[in-house]
């Protein structure tokens, strides 16, 4: 295992025991989302007296609501050693510009998904994956890439988790805001619910090519070993959205709080497993490297003298 330089001379990892529980802070920010979901389903009343402007101004800011809970609990995440804001709102808004700049001219001129994916079961599947899944992720990893992956900021695996899910959730915010501005506006009840689907659904999925990032990070890994991740991270989105898609009778028309158990549910599912992965690669670490405190700084234990016998001779019965 190969270990890059870690900035503050500690071992990646080190600060995790200060930490408040990965899916801890995961339960925390599920609760707020849901907290946003029933306030709006409470005020969903009060849309009836707003003109279209009004609506779609509200709308907007419900759109980037849940994005910033987001941000903010995995913030806190962090706090032993938190990323500097500036890095996080980088990352997050060049994922946010990525998808703003590429759904139009992918999604509506090259591709056409709109003319296709709904038309049968695996039209919907492929293109949630092939396309939608794909552009999630590459948006991901190359906001990631470009912004924090060579910055001593990024210090540990979890770091770069907390980045990609800020990615992802500029991609969230753009579905969002083109979902608010094609309705002219959002039903509150609804629209708070859609919103928080989409959210959990592309944050989940990046959290996954951000832990393969961690690790591309901190460790010597196979040519395809990032690829692989995007590849990954692809699929989870895109069946992520197939099963919520199919889950209710038409979309989000359907039963949409079903749809907001369902992705509940598949968040924790995804979420738990990055979290044991983590657990997992910190635990690898410590205990491959066998780092040890000498002065101010770390540095690997010298390798224990073994004694060599070849000069020693025994006969039966001796011991060596």
């Amino acid at each position: 295992m190969q270990i890059s330089a870690i900035p503050e001379n500690r071992p990646p990892g080190a600060g995790a025991a200060r930490r408040p529980s990965f899916l801890r802070s995961i339960t925390l920010e599920l609760l707020a989302l849901i907290i946003f979901v029933v306030v709006f389903n409470l005020l969903a009343g009060v849309g009836a007296a707003l003109d279209d402007a009004a609506l779609i101004l509200l709308g907007l800011a419900m759109a980037v609501t849940p994005a910033l809970l987001w941000l903010v609990i995995f913030y806190r995440l962090d706090r032993a050693e938190p990323e500097p804001r500036r890095l996080v709102a980088g990352v997050y808004l060049t994922g946010l510009l990525l998808a703003a700049a590429l759904r139009v001219p992918i999604f509506t001129v090259i591709f056409a998904t709109d003319a296709w994916m709904g038309v049968y079961w695996w039209s919907q599947l492929l293109g949630n994956i092939l396309i939608v899944g794909m552009v999630s992720a590459a948006i991901v990893y190359g906001a990631v890439r470009v912004v924090v992956f060579d910055n001593p900021e990024f210090d540990e695996r979890l770091d770069g988790i907390i980045y990609a899910v800020a990615a992802g959730l500029g991609v969230a915010t753009i579905s969002n805001f083109v979902y608010v501005l094609q309705h002219g506006g959002v039903d509150l009840g609804i629209g708070s619910i859609r919103m928080v689907v989409d959210t959990l659904g592309y944050a989940s999925a990046a959290s996954i090519l951000g832990y393969f990032m961690g690790q591309a990070r901190f460790e010597k890994t196979p040519l395809i070993y990032l690829p692989g991740g995007v590849l990954l991270s692809a699929t989870l989105t895109g069946l992520y959205f197939f099963l919520i898609e199919r889950s209710g009778a038409n979309s989000f028309t359907g039963d949409v709080w079903r749809d907001l158990l369902v992705g509940v549910f598949l968040t924790l599912v995804i979420m738990g497993a990055v979290a044991w992965l983590v657990r997992r690669a910190n635990e690898e670490t410590a205990r491959v490297t066998q780092l040890s405190a000498s002065g101010d700084s770390w540095e690997a234990k010298p390798a224990t003298p073994t004694i060599t016998t070849s000069n020693i001779t025994t006969t039966e019965g001796d011991a060596v």
